[in-house]
């Protein structure tokens, strides 16, 4: 298997960290964040890219599905605050060669206080890590 998780994620996390300090940016979804602002990438697809596969049956490329999801809970400008941090992780992403399937606000289930954006991610990574558009 193809697993690049880690070194995306470590790209765009030292990036967002540097623009926004107090962030807590995480791995894994996080329904109620510990802290604010908040900002998860997760990894939710990755399957053989079928088109560049061998005879054989070897991995040369997978296909990836990223999960952006940020968070603010300011009293005021938190949707301001929630769209220049998406904005950021998708320039980021964009810039690794990713493509956007859907960047939109969406109601925080648990606690309406609580903005959240969510976007999604695809791109297809090579067996030496490189990633290319889909």
């Amino acid at each position: 298997m193809i697993d690049a998780e880690s070194l995306i994620f470590s790209e765009i996390s030292s990036k967002v960290r540097e623009q926004y300090p107090k962030a807590f940016v995480t791995g894994e979804y996080v329904p109620s964040p510990p802290s604010f602002p908040c900002v998860s990438l997760v990894e939710v697809d990755n399957a053989t890219f079928r088109n560049s596969q061998t005879q054989e049956s070897s991995e040369n490329h997978a296909a990836v599905t990223y999960e952006v999801n940020v968070y603010s809970n300011r009293t005021t400008g938190k949707k301001a605050q929630c769209r220049e941090i998406a904005a950021l992780v998708n320039d980021l992403l964009m810039g690794l060669n990713f493509t956007r399937m859907m960047l939109e606000p969406v109601p925080n289930q648990n606690d309406a206080t609580i903005y959240r954006i969510l976007g999604r991610y695809r791109a297809a990574v090579s067996k030496d890590q490189t990633i290319f558009r889909r």
